[in-house]
């Protein structure tokens, strides 16, 4: 059986302070770090340990994970067991990278976002030329953001996906989202909701979340748990199931809604946001 763990621990701290985000310049307390770190060595452990699986992680944090050596070590230690396919993070790459060098770069992968004003374009593009695994990179798509996305996508190599979210609470007329659209092919899943109450989606079946403490539920906007990873409950809880919310906004969730291409889209790189080539 394949299955994909979008993993969270409690870590909600960033080094970044991008106004658009909650968690900019929030600052864990040490008990809280030990707290993670524990948390994701138990996670790390049971994947090592388990038999009949193949297993993809993606570790989405509130806030930046590879500033903590735990999630650094975690992504080699994962990268070389035989039965994981795939280990990505979302990050600001706000970080050495030179850890990378001792993980499988075929099977690491990074979801790296540009952040205009926390860091130069400049910084950031010879971040992303030394890393020597497979990467997205994306924005956010505020207008102010606009010409520093356009120039990001000059600069990048052809080869290398630049996505872009469509901002909470901002709406885009015509003229924006096809402006957006110019650069990221992609960017209409992004821009508005997607109906999803009653539709298959592949989350609970092949996809599930896990928090900290091992609870496990169908995907991160689903409340209701389906069981815990370490105690097994989790596996008699895994079956096809239909969406319980009104719309899905995120692409973390929307991408596995069976009523969207986005498999084909994102074939090869579904957990890392990375398009197949064309």
């Amino acid at each position: 059986m394949n299955l994909s763990i979008l993993y969270r621990g409690p870590l909600a701290s960033c080094n970044y302070d991008c106004p658009y985000c909650p968690f900019a310049k929030r600052r864990d307390p040490p008990e809280a770090l030990r707290a993670d770190r524990a948390a994701l060595r138990r996670f790390v452990d049971w994947v090592s340990t388990v038999s009949d699986l193949t297993v993809s992680v993606l570790f989405t944090p509130w806030g930046e994970g590879l500033t903590r050596s735990w999630y650094r070590e975690a992504i080699v230690r994962l990268s070389h067991l035989p039965h994981v396919e795939r280990v990505a993070i979302q990050t600001n790459l706000a970080v050495r990278t030179g850890f990378l060098a001792a993980a499988d770069p075929a099977k690491v992968a990074l979801w790296c976002t540009y952040h205009p004003g926390e860091v130069t374009r400049q910084a950031f593009l010879e971040r992303c030329s030394g890393l020597g695994v497979r990467y997205s990179v994306g924005v956010v798509g505020l207008p102010e953001h606009l010409a520093e996305a356009r120039a990001l996508r000059r600069d990048l190599p052809g080869d290398v996906y630049l996505w872009v979210n469509a901002a909470d609470g901002h709406t885009y007329d015509a003229d924006a989202e096809a402006a957006w659209t110019a650069i990221d092919p992609h960017f209409g899943f992004s821009v508005r909701p997607h109906d999803s109450l009653g539709a298959g989606c592949r989350t609970g079946e092949t996809v599930v979340s896990v928090d900290g403490d091992g609870t496990v539920r169908r995907c991160h906007f689903v409340r209701e748990p389906i069981g815990n990873l370490y105690d097994g409950t989790w596996r008699a809880g895994l079956r096809p199931r239909p969406c319980p919310n009104l719309t899905c906004d995120c692409h973390i969730g929307y991408v596995h809604l069976r009523t969207l291409p986005l498999y084909d889209v994102f074939a090869g790189g579904v957990l890392e946001r990375i398009a197949a080539l064309r």
